[in-house]
């Protein structure tokens, strides 16, 4: 397949587009919009096209900028009294539970097995999503940008428009309850 083939994009690359926005967005219409916007845009920028890169990691890095584009405009729209900001005040004081009076953590930190052998299958990343999923979609999101795609936290900040004390603080609490979530899942 060349570059100059739009038509074989779908068949060949849209489900790993799909479940990549899916894993970003945890909404399924919203992921299968963000997959044809996608393909729209590289449609239009075909010409474009390096082919040091494949097809595949091309149309990834435009989804991950309509995804960025999606986080930056939910970010615009959440409000004081949105239920999400409760439910991160309330992720924060769970948080404080997780230390002693000491400052360490009050269970000891359990044995996650070869973490390697778990990385690399599928259930785990199962496991990921749903963890991922039981956060607000701020922590999500940041969590997302910075601990799985490996964005810098400048580029996190000046991507969603928070200062890198307010992205430390959100992704310190995103980490604890991944953490929780993940040692409940990968040991029960």
């Amino acid at each position: 397949m060349t570059i100059l083939d739009p038509e074989a994009w779908l068949d060949e690359h849209g489900s790993a587009l799909y479940s990549f926005a899916l894993l970003n967005v945890r909404d399924s219409h919203r992921a299968e919009d963000l997959v044809q916007e996608t393909l729209l845009s590289a449609l239009k920028a075909k010409d474009n096209f390096q082919e040091s890169s494949s097809v595949r990691t091309w149309l990834i890095g435009i989804l991950k900028h309509k995804i960025i584009d999606e986080f930056r405009q939910q970010s615009r729209d959440a409000t004081p009294d949105d239920p999400d900001h409760a439910l991160e005040l309330a992720e924060a004081k769970n948080a404080e539970d997780n230390f002693n009076e000491s400052g360490h953590w009050s269970l000891p930190i359990t044995d996650w097995g070869d973490s390697e052998k778990e990385f690399t299958r599928d259930q785990f990343w199962k496991f990921i999503e749903n963890c991922l999923a039981s956060q607000s979609p701020k922590m999500s999101r940041l969590f997302i940008l910075r601990e799985i795609w490996g964005m810098e936290t400048d580029e996190v900040c000046k991507e969603m428009g928070i200062s890198p004390t307010n992205l430390w603080t959100t992704l310190h609490r995103a980490r604890l309850g991944m953490r929780k979530c993940l040692e409940k899942k990968l040991h029960h």
